[in-house]
């Protein structure tokens, strides 16, 4: 199965690391059909997109654009905004005019090939490497491989509940995720089964200590909050806290059996701060994943 990158890792690579940037450069990338990743300087008012390949002007026209545009499955906007972004293609065609020769790219004809070439082949429970492009509220829309966009659902972000995926990724932010689901074409990603059980977040704490944390939400019997993002507490219900800040608690008990650590508020420290998320799953696959701890009763656990 060959592996296609997401946009904008390519071009770091040894094989798309220099654009093809003369006539005998284009014409060998042609014949070869091989894959390259630009810059997009221009989408002109036709929205064909444009990229600098040395002295010669690259050319993807709008068609070509992306899978669907020709079928009008795919909004204006898909194109217009990847100005100022790198974009995968291959060469087509090269128009030998006498001032400058043309090249005529498609940025389609890699999505089809990513299809049927590498995301045709994934399996549910296969971790792939995917890039964030925007979020919305009811999730985090990624790049799979050659601009393809799936997405991580806001509940498959964490096991932490979050009011918006900006609470938990930024556009931007390259992620390992696993194949959650595949239906009529359409791939669906889970990020939560990468961010550890509850037996693996919770080791790093202990009973007596002061911790710092998140408020996910306040509710008339207590207030949840997050320690990371697969592993929340509970405290005593605080009338002056709210959702979104940060607070120092003390861990007054950690209960494996119930799944469940208690805790109480020290300090209100400010808005939340994002961090880094950790990944503790390096593995290429998994059928089951159980957060629970082993003897709890409640069972939370993803079979792919």
């Amino acid at each position: 199965m060959k592996n296609y990158y997401y946009e904008g890792k390519l071009s770091q690579t040894v094989e798309g690391g220099r654009l093809p940037d003369t006539l005998a450069a284009l014409e060998e990338a042609m014949q070869k059909q091989s894959v390259w990743e630009g810059i997009c300087y221009l989408c002109d008012s036709e929205q064909n997109l444009h990229i600098h390949l040395g002295e010669i002007e690259g050319i993807i026209p709008k068609n070509e654009g992306a899978e669907g545009v020709e079928e009008g499955k795919v909004k204006d906007i898909a194109l217009i905004s990847k100005v100022g972004k790198p974009i995968q293609f291959v060469v087509q065609n090269i128009l030998k005019k006498e001032e400058r020769p043309t090249a005529l790219l498609s940025r389609r004809a890699v999505q089809e090939r990513c299809n049927k070439e590498y995301l045709s082949h994934l399996q549910c429970g296969d971790m792939i490497e995917v890039k964030v492009t925007h979020l919305e509220r009811f999730g985090a829309f990624v790049d799979i491989g050659a601009g393809i966009n799936s997405l991580i659902p806001i509940d498959m972000l964490s096991v932490s509940r979050i009011a918006h995926p900006a609470k938990r990724v930024k556009e931007g932010d390259v992620l390992r995720c696993a194949v959650r689901s595949k239906e009529n074409g359409k791939i669906t990603l889970s990020l939560r089964e990468m961010l550890g059980t509850w037996e693996e977040n919770a080791a790093h704490f202990c009973a007596g200590q002061t911790v710092k944390g998140v408020v996910r939400s306040v509710e008339s019997y207590g207030v949840f909050i997050e320690l990371a993002p697969n592993l929340a507490g509970l405290s005593e219900f605080n009338p002056y806290v709210r959702e979104g800040e940060e607070v120092s608690v003390y861990i007054k008990a950690i209960l494996p059996e119930k799944m469940k650590i208690k805790l109480s508020i020290i300090d209100i420290l400010g808005e939340e701060q994002r961090q880094p998320l950790h990944f503790f799953f390096s593995g290429e696959h998994m059928d089951v994943w159980r957060y629970s701890p082993a003897g709890c009763s409640k069972v939370i656990q993803t079979v792919f």
